[in-house]
């Protein structure tokens, strides 16, 4: 290449950790890129995204763009998840699957603006994020060419990455790692790693930091009322405020009363079991807020048939699809659920735990002289005995049938 040659570029999905600052470097070296890193910001904890931009062009990026996206994630993306109550096998609230193809988005809309032919990743072979990352940018722009260093490079330890990083001149943030593997967002912390491998061990308390442990939370209950419009939370105890400003607040309430711990085994998209803690007090909080609130406001054949629609999308966006066809139909359907879902929910907190109280929405489909067994009662009784007739008659004439067959 002359002095003068342009190179091509390669946008970087960057989190300023050891892999991510090799992968520049790598990028360079290897297939000969200039990388632009590009550094999300979607709620995780962190000691200044600015440090993180000096880390990226210290270990030799051309550029590096922090990019706020926590707005979008909260009203783009956090708004839809709630809306399917998305919790993957029934367990969890996504957590890293929802922030992925949010940040994908911002990965290939730079590299349209910058003209790179390149997006990469330093996801692992072995776990969920390559096939989210990857997955959505080939449903994005299929044009684009994907890189994945940490599948590629030889470097088959952290020791061995700290050598490689410490001979090319890479600043990295600690040479001391972590027992846990850690990812976090608005919307909570997935902890994996260390002693949590065994499935035995008891998870120890400082894997926490969003969640007081439940034994030392406050001795007194703590009640917060929770007001929604179609579906989406608009005030706490009366006060208007963001969905992302709920969120926070509501991390913060749920998680000095010890709510929001979960300890799981998940079964990965690679199909390899995992041993996962979750904290996650405001995503649960507000999904059986909203649950409650379904509860009173949708019709029983919608509510049914949204649970199993419920199940898909978590399994949909688990396995990286959020751009797909099908996801995007999912999408329309709970949609349209949420059209009267408004009101308020009464929860409870106390000692790690979150109780529905109290739910009351205009659009109530409860009936109180339907439901009652007092004087007001409005219930034709007289009707139970031919709806009963008709509802068992397929099963009778089996019955029957079968009774026959065998001789009785």
């Amino acid at each position: 290449m002359t002095e003068n040659a342009q190179r091509e570029k390669a946008v970087l999905a960057y989190s300023g950790g050891l892999d991510t600052s090799v992968c520049i470097k790598w990028l360079q070296e290897k297939h000969d890129l200039d990388v632009i890193a590009v550094v999300g910001e979607v709620g995780q904890d962190h000691d200044g995204l600015e440090k993180v931009k000096e880390r990226a062009l210290a270990s030799g990026a051309v550029e590096c763009r922090v990019v706020d996206m926590r707005d979008d994630f909260a009203n783009e993306y956090l708004t839809k998840a709630l809306a399917a109550n998305s919790l993957y096998e029934n367990k969890y609230p996504l957590v890293s699957a929802l922030s992925r193809p949010l940040i994908t988005k911002h990965l290939v809309d730079i590299a349209h603006e910058t003209g790179a032919k390149y997006i990469a990743h330093g996801c692992t072979g072995k776990g969920n994020d390559q096939v989210r990352f990857e997955t959505s940018i080939m449903a994005l722009d299929p044009t684009l060419e994907i890189i994945a260093p940490v599948r590629e490079w030889d470097l088959n330890s952290r020791d061995a990455e700290m050598a490689w990083a410490a001979e090319h001149g890479i600043e990295v943030p600690t040479t001391k790692k972590s027992p846990y593997s850690i990812d976090d967002n608005l919307w909570g912390r997935a902890i994996e790693c260390g002693v949590l491998e065994d499935p035995w061990n008891q998870p120890p308390d400082d894997i926490y930091t969003m969640t007081d442990d439940p034994q030392a939370a406050p001795d007194e209950p703590e009640v917060v009322e929770v007001t929604f419009e179609a579906g989406v939370p608009v005030a706490l105890d009366g006060e208007k405020m963001s969905y992302l400003d709920i969120i926070y607040k509501m991390n913060e309430i749920a998680g000095r009363n010890g709510f929001g711990r979960l300890d799981l085994i998940e079964n990965r998209l690679v199909g390899v079991k995992s041993r996962e803690c979750y904290e996650v007090p405001g995503a649960l909080a507000l999904i059986e807020a909203h649950k409650a609130l379904e509860d009173l406001t949708l019709e029983r054949d919608v509510l049914h048939h949204k649970l199993a629609m419920e199940q898909l999308w978590a399994n949909l966006v688990y396995d990286g699809l959020w751009f797909s066809p099908l996801k995007y139909a999912v999408d329309a359907f709970l949609e349209n659920t949420q059209q009267y879902v408004t009101g308020t929910v009464r929860l409870r907190f106390y000692k790690g735990t979150c109780t529905v109280t109290g739910r009351k929405s205009d659009y109530s489909l409860y009936n109180y002289k339907l439901a009652t067994y007092d004087a007001e009662d409005t219930f034709d009784h007289a009707a139970a005995k031919g709806f009963i007739d008709l509802h068992a008659l397929p099963t009778k004439v089996w019955a029957t049938n079968r009774r026959e067959q065998a001789g009785e």
